[in-house]
This record gives C-alpha cells, sequence and structure tokens, in this order.
C-alpha cells in the first residue's frame, strides 16, 4: 500500500484547521505543517494530531512556502490540502481505497469544489493536482496561485476535496504579492497575468483589468480554459463600467478557443436582459441547458449553469414578454435543480397567486 504525506502551509487558521485535519486524519500517513507566523493558537491545535511542524519565514510567495512543506515529506505521495479545506468521510474512504491500488501514477487529480447551493451540493467545481508521487520531484511555481505542472502518468480520480471559507472579506493580498513581484522586476507569466487581472477585477480596478486580462488572452501561450475564464471576466470588468456591447463581445471571443460554455451563454442571456432583449437572452439560456459539462476537459465546472440558473433567468424572461405559461413550466424545472432557492419558492408563491386571480 502507499504511504502519503500531508503538507500544510498554514497561518492564523484556528477557526478551521481541527475540522481539516480531522477529516482527513485517516487516510494520510504523515502530517507536516508549514506555519508561516500564526499568532493564534494554530500551532497548537497542529500539536494534536503531529509533532511535524516547521516555521516558515513568510516572503511574499506561496510556492517558496510550499515547496519547503514538500522538502519534509518522507513518504511515497504527498498531498496538499488548505486549512478551509476538507474530505467528507465517503471521499476519505475513497482516498484510503485508492492507497491500496497506487503504482507507477505520478500525478493524480482530484475535483475541488468551491461554492455550494443552500443545501450544501457543490455547483462549482474544477481538478487540482491533489496527490504528487515524491519520486517525481513535483515542484510549485508562481508567487500566488501556486501550481505544479501535471506531468508523467496522469491518473483523473472521483474524489472530490471540498473547500468551505470562513472569512468575510477578501483581501488585498495577492494583489499586493502581484504588484510587489510587478516592482521586483520579475516578469508576470501568461498565467500570472491571468491571475492578476482576475484580482484587479476582484479590487474594482477595471480600467487595469481590462488592460492585464486582453493582454493573457493576446498572448499565445497559457491554459485554454483561462483563455475562456479570462474573457468572462473581462466581460465583467465591461459590464461594470457600463459596456454592455463590448461585454457581449469579450464572450464571444470564447467560443475562438473551444465550443461555448453553459456559464458564458448565461452570462450572454443576463446582459441581453439588461438591454431587455428578451428573446435574444432566452436563445442563448436555452442553449445552456443543452451543453455537456466541462469535466472532461479538466476545467472549470459550473453545475448552476447547466440547469438551475437558465431555468430560472427563462422563467423572468418568458414572465416580462406576458407568457406566464412557459414561465412558471421553466420555474417549475429550476426547483427540480433546486427545490430550496428562495427565488424558486418567490416565484411559486407569484405563479399562485396569478392563478387566483385568473391571469391565466
Amino acid at each position: 500500500m502507499a504511504t502519503i504525506s500531508l503538507c500544510m502551509i498554514v497561518k492564523n487558521e484556528e477557526k478551521v484547521l481541527a475540522r481539516c485535519l480531522e477529516s482527513i486524519k485517516n487516510a494520510v500517513d504523515e502530517i507536516i505543517i508549514a506555519d508561516t507566523g500564526s499568532t493564534d493558537s494554530t500551532k497548537e491545535i497542529a500539536k494534536k494530531y503531529t509533532d511535524k511542524i516547521f516555521d516558515f519565514k513568510w516572503v511574499d510567495d506561496f510556492s517558496k512556502a510550499r515547496n519547503f512543506s514538500f522538502s519534509k515529506a518522507e513518504k511515497d505521495y504527498i498531498m496538499w490540502l488548505d486549512a478551509d479545506d476538507i474530505i467528507s468521510k465517503e471521499n476519505c474512504e475513497k482516498l484510503i481505497q485508492l492507497k491500496k491500488n497506487l503504482e507507477n501514477e505520478d500525478v493524480v487529480m482530484m475535483k475541488y469544489s468551491t461554492a455550494f447551493d443552500e443545501n450544501g451540493n457543490s455547483t462549482f467545481s474544477y481538478y487540482r493536482e491533489r496527490l504528487i508521487k515524491k519520486s517525481f520531484n513535483p515542484i510549485w511555481k508562481g508567487r500566488v496561485h501556486e501550481a505544479i505542472e501535471p506531468g508523467g502518468s496522469i491518473v483523473y480520480s472521483d474524489i472530490e476535496i471540498e473547500h468551505h471559507s470562513v472569512k468575510t472579506e477578501y483581501s488585498r493580498r495577492n494583489l499586493n504579492i502581484y504588484e510587489q513581484q510587478i516592482k521586483d522586476g520579475e516578469p508576470l507569466l501568461p498565467r500570472d497575468l491571468f491571475y492578476y487581472g482576475r484580482e484587479l477585477y476582484y479590487h474594482n480596478k477595471y480600467d487595469k483589468a481590462i488592460k492585464t486580462l486582453s493582454d493573457f488572452i493576446q498572448n499565445k501561450n497559457g491554459w485554454v480554459e483561462n483563455k475562456i475564464e479570462a474573457c468572462r471576466i473581462l466581460s465583467y470588468c465591461y459590464r461594470s463600467i457600463g459596456e454592455l456591447d463590448h461585454a457581449l463581445f469579450a464572450l464571444f471571443n470564447s467560443f475562438s478557443y473551444d465550443l461555448p460554455r453553459a456559464e458564458t451563454c448565461c452570462e450572454a442571456g443576463s446582459l441581453f436582459m439588461l438591454k431587455s432583449q428578451y428573446n435574444q437572452a432566452i436563445y442563448w439560456f436555452k442553449l445552456a441547458l443543452e451543453l455537456p459539462n466541462n469535466e472532461q476537459n479538466g476545467g472549470f465546472n459550473n453545475m448552476d449553469a447547466q440547469g438551475y440558473l437558465p431555468c430560472i433567468q427563462l422563467c423572468v424572461c418568458y414572465d416580462k414578454l406576458g407568457n406566464h405559461t412557459e414561465a412558471e413550466k421553466y420555474n417549475n424545472m429550476a426547483g427540480e435543480y433546486r427545490p430550496s432557492s428562495a427565488a424558486y419558492l418567490q416565484n411559486v408563491e407569484y405563479f399562485n397567486s396569478l392563478h387566483q386571480r385568473g391571469v391565466f
């Protein structure tokens, strides 16, 4: 049976660290904690699960911290988690079974779910390199949004890791690191450009985000899924400054990379709704319902955009056009995806009132 070293970097994670380690402890053979300067009880909590706790001076570089933690690993495979990640009991059992069958695999990709509906069901996921053979000599790259370039024998597992953050606001930390990197004269690689542009958008720096994302899109290098996502974020920027036509053109540019994504179609539909062009919006929302999910590409997979979201928006569009029968039909379809959704339940009351008044 293969053995696993869990390697984590942490700082001031007293609210979530025990939850994370408790969920994974039965599946790993050693736990390594690299603490980057905690001032709360993080290290005391970690000591309940491991004696392999190391201090690492934070230097505004996630890759250096992760590589330090990986350097301490002694088992066959290395696994990483963030402190606000968890693995369910079912998926933990799958990981234990996986250990029994690992032989020559270099990298195991696992689904990473980062958004959830009101019932805790995943609505957004993508694959990450989660388990790497130590002899593969994995190296993290990138000061922010660090990654290991997969290679060798790669396996896609159905094991799911869940990200449940308890943070209530988005900090400037990542943006500051990128800006320091620029000041230091270290060039931004294509992947850095994408994430830097996204950080700029998150912090409402739309003009600069538009320039950065456009530079990334025009660059010949870069992962195609990031190119498609960059087109969407560029569209969000234009939408935020009221340039709806430019927002649409940015979305349509993504079609040059691959078949339309459901999330892109939903965004196009929402832009046409803003322009009160409901028939055009209906076209895009219906197209979103017809598209397959993106799991087979290893890319970003927005489950809401493949069912619930287009249905709830089609309900609004048909209602705006006075077609209450179609509107109610699509609201009922939305309820099949998310029966506890506040929007769906509110619409049920709305249609019940229309029926009572004999509107249709």
